[in-house]
Order: structure tokens, then sequence, then C-alpha cells
């Protein structure tokens, strides 16, 4: 009897530690064994036996609280990946989203400079142009002040005496003299009459060095025996520009100018009461 009893305790003491040794273990996570609720806690007690009710709840309630450690971990871990991403995600737009200002902005301030340099061309472009129609009026304006102030008539030369006159017959001439001889010192200069245009510059045998010059109404002026000339064919001249000098060249006995008008370029007339009806007297 005192063996059996013996026994029982024993027993009683191993179940125990059986007990105490599963709940430590579930609550430590030690232990591999997966419950799907707190309902298998009659399984429990059956898959193992030597457990009481009361620690067979215990087990099963560290096992699905276990379980339940895991999936809130689990889901900490997701949620901390997903937060992890979507950071570096926003990091990746908003780099982005700098560079596209940056390429804004660096192309309105290209179109600025641009418009700028186009607005500063067109502004030279006009100022260029206002300066070069300011100076063609400027130079209008001059020479409209030059022809306003400069005479309308000269005589050929200055320093002068005449020594023949028109229609004046002499055995130095084929026929009655045709103009007016003005005798000067040589190199004396020889001017036009009034502004005209030079149709003739030539040598012209008994007349030698000869200048022509055109005059606005058509009338002709000549001038003959000239040392040389200053001017060519197709020069526009004012009156009192110089066409050549005082010389003896062709048929002549001293240093003059044989000067003729000849209206319309035909026939000569006396250049006497032509030049006073302008103005002069020879």
């Amino acid at each position: 009897m005192a063996k059996h009893r013996s026994i029982s305790r024993l027993a009683t003491r191993r179940t125990q530690l059986i007990g105490l040794t599963a709940a430590l273990a579930a609550a430590a996570g030690t232990t591999a064994v997966g419950l799907s609720s707190s309902a298998a806690g009659p399984a429990a007690a059956k898959e193992s036996p030597g457990l009481s009710p009361s620690q067979a709840d215990a087990l099963t309630s560290a096992r699905v609280e276990r379980r339940d450690l895991g999936s809130r971990d689990a889901t900490r871990i997701d949620l901390s990946l997903a937060a992890t991403r979507e950071a570096a995600a926003k990091k990746v737009a908003q780099q982005r989203a700098a560079k596209l200002a940056a390429n804004a902005t660096l192309t309105q301030r290209r179109a600025l400079a641009l418009a700028a340099a186009k607005a500063a061309s067109a502004k030279k472009a006009a100022d260029s142009a206002k300066a070069l129609a300011a100076a063609k009026k400027a130079a209008i304006a001059k020479a409209a002040a030059i022809a306003k102030a400069a005479p309308k008539i000269v005589l050929p030369t200055t320093g002068y005496h005449l020594t023949a006159r028109f229609n004046q017959a002499g055995g130095r001439w084929a026929h009655n003299h045709t103009g007016l001889d003005f005798a000067a010192p040589m190199g004396t200069p020889v001017r036009s009459v009034m502004a005209g245009e030079v149709i003739q510059a030539d040598f012209e045998g008994a007349y030698g060095r000869q200048v022509k010059v055109r005059h606005a109404d058509g009338t002709v002026t000549s001038y003959s025996h000239m040392e040389e000339f200053d001017v060519s064919v197709g020069d526009s001249v004012q009156a009192g520009t110089m066409v050549g000098r005082i010389g003896m060249t062709g048929n002549t006995t001293g240093p003059h100018v044989h000067f003729e008008v000849l209206p319309g370029g035909g026939a000569p007339i006396d250049p006497e009461p032509w030049l006073r009806k302008h103005g002069l007297n020879p």
C-alpha cells in the first residue's frame, strides 16, 4: 500500500512538471506546435497527455498570442517597407520636379535673353536708320544752304581786262570775233559762270583746250585757250566752280580765256548783254 502511494505521488509530480514545462515553453516561444484558435484547448489536452484543462488552456493562449505577435511583427515590417518605398518614391518625385523646375527656369531665362537680344538688335537698327536719315537730312539742308548762299552767276575769271569783244574784226581771226577775251596772268583760275553739266573738255584746234558747260535753260557757255582742265565730261558744276586755268593754247597772242555764250547750244551771241541781264558788268 505504501508503495502504491509513492508511485501515485511520483506520477502527480511528473504530471505537474510536464504541465509547468509546457507552459514555460509556450510562454517563451520555444514550442513548434501551432493552433488555430482557443477552441483547440481540449484537443491540446488530448495531444499533450498529462496536462490539466487549465494548463492546456494556458498553452493554447500562449500559442495564439505567439501567432498574433508574429502576425503583428510581419505587418509592422510590411508597413515599414511600404513607408520606406513611399519615402523613396516621394524623394525621386521631388528631385524630378526640381529638375523640371530648373529646366523651366533655364528655358525662361534663355527666352528672355533671346528676346532682349532681338529688342537690342531692333533698337540698334532703328537707331542706325534714324541716324542715317538725320545725316541725310542734314546733308540735304547743308547742300540747300550752300546752294542758297552760292552766287547764281559769276564772271569767268578775276584780275582780268578785256582785250577783244564780240563781233570785233581783225587779222587775228578768220571771221569776226565770237566772244569776249578775258586776259589775265597764266594759271589764273577759270570758273563756270553758272551751275550746269560739263559736256566737253577737249583740245579744239584754234580754240586750244576748251570746256563747254550746259546750263538749266539749255544755254551753253564755252571757255577756250586754257592751259589745263580741272573737270571732265559729265561733271556737275556750280557757279564759280573752277573748270581750268588761263593759258595760251590754240590760236592766241597772250594768256587769256575766250568766253562764248551759245543759247540752246547753237550760234554764239554777244556775252556782254547776256551777263548784264544776269546782273554782271564785265
